[in-house]
């Protein structure tokens, strides 16, 4: 079977070309970004082992597999990923929280940043990339994330401290800003078994989806500096709860930020105490 044969004869409604292009690259053992190959030998026979291969991808696409799980890789933030089922994948509106510190941060600064439950290192990594002069810890909980971490750390060659904690505790330094992306889905939630694939602990917080939410604003400012920032993603719902809870803990100037698609995704204070 050639290559045009299969993409156009694989059977996945819903599933765009492009994707099936990734797939067949990836199952062909080429660069997922390799597209304009597939296009040019699209009269070119597909080995047997590699049509088996895409298939076998296929199906589990079909059955709510990730499609970064598939490739094993995923862009966030101009930056190319390492992902597995270790790890959540990094969704675009979390650089909605990225574009926040950037904006904190001068270019300039040498400011010490801590990311909490960096999981695949995504904020961490992308915060180092794009301020040189920050010092960045990345805390997480799972000794497995770390890895995933650690080896997009290398492979991008960015130098970022990794401890394994749970939340802040064990961290002992004060920073500049803390930020976070923790898990935020109420243990009931209806849209659960849609992301059955991706790791529970990086997910879940509680009936409500808070609890971990809590546990950092109560906690941040004793490893904030006067006048540092606390930045948290959060679901779609939760903006005013997580601004009380910051304006409850003596965060100054609270707000929210919207995503791409015009929802409060992420919100934000300043611990008191400059000038």
């Amino acid at each position: 079977m050639t290559i045009d044969q299969i993409l156009r004869d694989v059977d996945a409604p819903g599933v765009t070309r492009a994707d099936m292009q990734r797939l067949l690259l990836c199952a062909m053992g080429r660069p997922r970004g390799d597209r304009a190959w597939l296009l040019a030998h699209g009269d070119g026979a597909v080995p047997a082992e590699a049509s088996a291969r895409f298939q076998e991808l296929v199906q589990r696409l079909r059955d709510g597999e990730p499609m970064a799980y598939l490739i094993g890789s995923q862009d966030f933030y101009g930056l190319e990923l390492q992902v597995d089922a270790r790890v959540l994948v990094p969704r675009p509106d979390t650089e909605t929280l990225v574009d926040w510190v950037l904006e904190v941060l001068p270019p300039t600064a040498s400011a010490d940043v801590l990311d909490l439950g960096t999981g695949s290192g995504a904020i961490a990594l992308a915060i180092r990339h794009q301020r040189g002069r920050a010092s960045v810890t990345a805390v997480d909980r799972s000794p497995e994330a770390l890895d995933v971490a650690r080896a997009n750390a290398q492979r991008l060659g960015l130098d970022v401290r990794f401890l394994q904690g749970d939340w802040l505790e064990g961290v002992s330094d004060h920073y500049d800003l803390i930020v976070s992306n923790p898990p935020y889905v109420a243990q009931d939630d209806a849209h659960l078994p849609a992301l059955r694939h991706e790791p529970e602990q990086a997910l879940v917080a509680g009936q409500d989806g808070l609890d971990d939410l809590r546990r950092i604003a109560s906690g941040a400012g004793a490893r904030l500096r006067p006048g540092g920032w606390l930045l948290l993603e959060h679901g779609w719902h939760q903006a005013g709860a997580v601004r009380e809870l910051l304006a409850s803990q003596g965060y100054e100037g609270v707000s929210s930020r919207k995503d791409l698609a015009g929802i409060e995704r992420c919100t934000g204070g300043q611990w008191p105490g400059l000038g």
